[in-house]
C-alpha cells in the first residue's frame, strides 16, 4: 500500500517571472503528483500537491531549486487534508 498524503507548500525569493509554475506543473505531472500551483500578491508560490509520499518528498526537495531562473530563498510547507484533485495545473 502507498503512503498518499497532500502538502501545501510555499516558495519564496524570485520565483515570479521566472516560468516558476510552469517548472512545478512539469515537475509534479513527472512524479506523478496531483494539485495546483498559483503565484501570490506576496511574490511567493503556493503549491498544492497531492500523491505518493516520496514524490511529495521529491517536490520538496525540488522546489528547492526550483526554475532555472528563479533564485528561491526559502521553502515552507505543511501537511494538509486531500482535496481529491484529478491532475496538476496552473493557477492565473
Amino acid at each position: 500500500m502507498t503512503d498518499f498524503k497532500a502538502y501545501r507548500i510555499k516558495v519564496l525569493g524570485k520565483v515570479q517571472g521566472v516560468f516558476f509554475r510552469k517548472h512545478t506543473q512539469e515537475k509534479a505531472t513527472v512524479l506523478g503528483l496531483v494539485g495546483t500551483v498559483e503565484n501570490l500578491k506576496d511574490g511567493s508560490v503556493l503549491i498544492n500537491a497531492e500523491g505518493e509520499e516520496t514524490a511529495l518528498s521529491n517536490l520538496l526537495n525540488w522546489c528547492y531549486e526550483g526554475s532555472p531562473a528563479s533564485v528561491v530563498s526559502d521553502v515552507k510547507h505543511e501537511e494538509i487534508k486531500s482535496v481529491g484533485y484529478s491532475s496538476f495545473s496552473i493557477k492565473r
